[in-house]
């Protein structure tokens, strides 16, 4: 993801072919017609498919870090004929495993998916100048954003498919290969005792995944791999009075690890990305195609309809109602960005604060129940959970999550004296009555989880249902040619997840063979000592050590990865403090996910100035005031054992104080951020600063801290009492008619 530069340096984010930022732009939310009985409005003309299929085009995009190409011709039909053998082979899977075990699976599986990766997204890599052709200068010079996307695979495209291939099946081939091969168990059997054919295969493999990173994530994650690597074969040469050294590996041994064992390229992450996450973007795909997403986005607005902060409110339940099957924040801002910007702008927010408020709204989506991003699915791996209790877990926190969002959307609308905007969309009872069926199939997911049925075949079954309801609206039937579709999209949706957690067992490895864990872990804890020696505060600085890591380590590399290098270094550090594996497995998840708002890198907040045309750098600060409450929470998981409560473990007064304590905070932090007390007006900095020490001391979900932290809120809420008074009342700065939008 590259914008062209302006003369100034800086870099204006992308805008789709029917940007919205134009104020003669036409949203596909109001170039529409309303529908006979209060249905979805229908397309006036042909164009609203073409925006809406820009739309798609521009969320493909920031999926992942890097553009794929539009595949057409042979490849197309190569991509897609593959695509949808893999899809077959995962279902066929949850049903009839494989009688060799899930490890033949994932090798099957992986050599499906990683060539792909190789024709579905370009090298974009180039020579300089000087070593190129004036044919190839002047192409180059030709090409924009747009054509590159639709670029041919090369020859050595198709070189590194066949390479991929090979490397990928070479262990279950029956064949003898020099000293190698012969077919599965013979491969399991060289285990430790690799031959010459298998390192040479498992290193081709290796090379293989690090430009796949690359391909679809860009060079950060291979160079963290490398870094790994590095550190595997060469840290038994450091100081062995160093905590980090080791005894040393040589190259044989870590491709073993790498290659013929469970913790390597085959290792929970895969196992992960081919059994749950695949099922899971089969799922969206098919609720996109019939018109689940579009009806989330018009029942929000239908329910806001009359309201003062329709336009805000409005793109926060759009992005939690989608975040409930996208499970990607970047993804899920372009799809309400493009309906609610329009609104947005009506209503008179600027480009840069609606782009904040999208971006924290469309992150949102990985921590939205049933469908949480793929971090979760790892989570009740490694702790060998139900995907239900993990949902559990998220519920209380997404709600405080987007409980922020909307108070922030609230003052905003009174510090900004933003208009009103009427939304036509009709009743949302009227909505809820013709297409509320798109319901069921969430539902579904939840009620099969809480039946004893494994995440795998709810989400089989709940797609089944999908299907099936989907005949009830006639413009969005799943016939065969449609479901054929939905099933290639969500395999090619997974390609990238599926190279990054293939990677990931690098990180995974490494770690295990040199036991850096404990020891990365015994360094925090050690730095936290460094300091104070009281076990409380230990455990604080610790957390808060963590926290910092853990947000550096986001801004460079996918939530996925970043929530696996996270749990094998920071996870065992929270661990050995006393915190309960769930804790310390949300605490290291939840900071993973918010790299996305993070600065400087922020990719949900790059993927909302693209729709809103706003700059950058205002929008990212824009998206973090708008998150900031979301840091903090996940700090209440670790430091006390009430913070348990906010992942619905204990009594139900120990949940019930924890999360009303932590609304409270939530509130008084979202007033602090945005400088308004509503119904009162106003905040100072005295009220401000104020209102951020007694949120923050309410986080620590014990008795005096919680009534010191209350006590200071009332006195801040005081404090604005007395301004207003001495000031006198704002005058109201919202617009006497409301500008009337059409959805």
């Amino acid at each position: 993801m590259s914008p062209i530069s302006k003369p100034d340096g800086s870099s204006p984010p992308a805008r789709p072919a029917n940007s919205p930022a134009d104020e003669t732009a036409a949203s596909p939310a109001v170039e529409t017609a309303a529908s006979p009985g209060g249905g979805p409005p229908r397309p006036r003309s042909e164009a609203v498919p073409a925006a809406e299929q820009a739309t798609r085009d521009l969320a493909a995009q920031f999926e992942d870090e890097k553009p794929g190409r539009v595949l057409s011709g042979p490849a197309g039909w190569l991509v897609s004929a593959t695509a949808l053998a893999v899809g077959a082979l995962a279902l066929w899977q949850v049903f009839r495993p494989l009688s060799q075990g899930s490890k033949y699976y994932l090798i099957i599986f992986l050599a499906g998916v990683l060539p792909l990766v190789f024709l579905a997204y370009p090298a974009g890599l180039r020579l300089p100048a000087r070593l190129r052709t004036r044919r190839q200068r002047t192409a180059s010079a030709e090409s924009t954003p747009a054509t590159t996307g639709s670029t041919r695979p090369t020859v050595t495209d198709w070189v590194l498919v066949a390479l991929a291939v090979a490397a990928c099946l070479y262990p279950v081939l029956p064949i003898r290969i020099g000293g190698g091969g012969g077919g599965y168990n013979a491969f399991l059997d060289r285990q430790g005792l690799l031959a010459s054919t298998d390192l040479v295969f498992g290193t081709v493999l290796l090379l293989l995944l690090l430009e796949a990173c690359r391909r679809t994530t860009g060079w950060i994650l291979p160079a963290i791999c490398l870094l790994f690597l590095g550190y595997g074969y060469y840290g038994g040469l450091l100081p062995q009075a160093w905590p980090v050294a080791h005894a040393g590996l040589d190259f044989s041994q870590l491709v073993d690890a790498f290659y013929n064992s469970d913790s390597g390229f085959y290792g929970t992450p895969l196992d992960v990305a081919a059994s749950y996450i695949v099922l899971f973007t089969i799922y969206g795909a098919v609720l996109e195609l019939s018109g689940a997403g579009r009806f989330f986005v018009e029942l929000s607005a239908a329910a806001f309809r009359r309201s003062r902060t329709a336009a805000g409110r409005t793109a926060v339940a759009s992005g939690f109602l989608l975040g409930t099957v996208s499970g990607s924040g970047a993804a899920t801002t372009v799809s309400i960005g493009a309906v609610t910007w329009p609104l947005l702008r009506r209503a008179g927010y600027p480009p840069e604060r609606a782009g904040g408020m999208l971006a924290a709204a469309g992150v949102g989506a990985i921590l939205s129940p049933p469908t949480l991003g793929a971090a979760a699915f790892i989570i009740a791996e490694y702790l060998g959970v139900s995907y239900l209790q993990v949902l559990g877990w998220a519920t209380v926190p997404t709600v405080l999550y987007y409980l922020g969002i909307l108070l922030a959307v609230e003052i905003d609308a009174r510090r900004s004296g933003v208009r009103p905007v009427v939304v036509d969309v009709g009743s949302p009872w009227r909505l809820l009555g013709r297409f509320g069926y798109h319901f069921a199939s969430l539902i579904a997911i939840i009620a099969f989880l809480a039946a004893g049925v494994s995440a795998t075949r709810a989400v089989v079954f709940a797609t089944a249902l999908a299907v099936a309801l989907s005949f009830l609206d006639r413009a969005h039937r799943l016939t065969p040619g449609r479901l054929v579709t939905a099933l290639v999209t969500g395999v090619r949706g997974v390609l990238a997840v599926t190279a990054v957690c293939a990677a990931a067992g690098i990180i995974t490895a490494t770690t295990t063979k040199t036991g850096l864990g404990p020891q990365a872990a015994a360094l925090l804890i050690g730095g936290a000592q460094a300091a104070t020696s009281d076990p409380t505060l230990v455990l604080v600085l610790t957390a808060l050590l963590a926290a910092v890591a853990l947000s550096l380590l986001g801004l460079a590399v996918p939530v996925t990865a970043s929530f696996v290098i996270g749990w094998v270094i920071v996870g065992p550090a929270l661990l050995d403090l006393g915190v309960t594996a769930p804790a310390a497995a949300m605490f290291v998840f939840y900071f993973a996910v918010l790299s996305e708002v993070s600065p400087p890198t922020a990719l949900a907040a790059v993927a909302a100035a693209a729709i809103t045309g706003g700059r950058l750098v205002p929008t990212m600060w824009q998206t973090l005031r708008y998150a900031l409450p979301a840091y903090l929470t996940p700090i209440a998981f670790v430091i006390t054992p009430a913070g348990l409560g906010l992942l619905g473990i204990g009594g139900v007064q120990r949940i019930a104080f924890a999360a009303v304590v932590t609304a409270l905070s939530v509130a008084v932090l979202a007033v602090a951020a945005g400088g308004w007390l509503p119904g009162v007006g106003p905040a100072g900095v005295p009220e401000r600063a104020l209102g951020v020490f007694a949120g923050v001391t309410m986080l620590w979900l014990e008795p005096v801290p919680v009534t010191v932290g209350a006590t200071l809120a009332a006195v801040a809420a005081a404090g604005v009492f007395i301004r207003r008074g001495s000031a006198g009342r704002p005058p109201s700065r919202s617009a006497a008619n409301p500008v009337e939008e059409q959805l």
